[in-house]
């Protein structure tokens, strides 16, 4: 199946482990810790700049900002094994509403989102159609 290109990236991670609040207050993140080959290629195409959504995995089960690429792909700090790679992120804004996880999968547009398709992979491209109809659903109430 073809997929047009990717304009951002989303990431996953459990509130309670970290969470966007904690990346606003250290205002930069090392995006370590990932150990799934198709994520850690994912990592390794990020480029400095790029944007990516922050998703809260749990209970929340929801985007909820928007950080950037602050430093790509480098050895992951937590592993000895050099194919293990990290990148920076830093926060650029929150969302005016978060977009829950339900919201993203009862648009019909989103139905081929890799968030939707892979829900377990934890770093993951997001095309500009994708996007855009993410920060729409941001505007608007749940």
């Amino acid at each position: 199946m073809y997929r047009p290109p990717m304009a951002a990236w989303l990431v996953k991670q459990e509130p309670s482990t970290y969470s966007w609040e904690r990346l606003v207050a250290e205002n930069v993140a090392v995006w370590d810790g990932v150990r799934n080959a198709q994520a850690r290629n994912n990592l390794a195409a990020m480029k400095k700049g790029e944007q990516v959504l922050f998703y809260h995995s749990g209970d929340d089960k929801a985007v909820v900002g928007i950080a950037k690429v602050a430093r790509t792909a480098y050895p992951d700090p937590t592993s000895d094994d050099p194919r293990w790679l990290a990148v920076d992120l830093v926060p650029v804004k929150k969302l005016t509403n978060p977009v829950s996880l339900a919201r993203i999968k009862a648009e019909r547009s989103l139905a081929e989102m890799v968030l939707v398709r892979h829900s377990r992979l934890s770093v993951m491209p997001v095309r500009e159609d994708e996007l855009k109809t993410i920060l729409a659903l941001s505007k608007s109430a749940a």
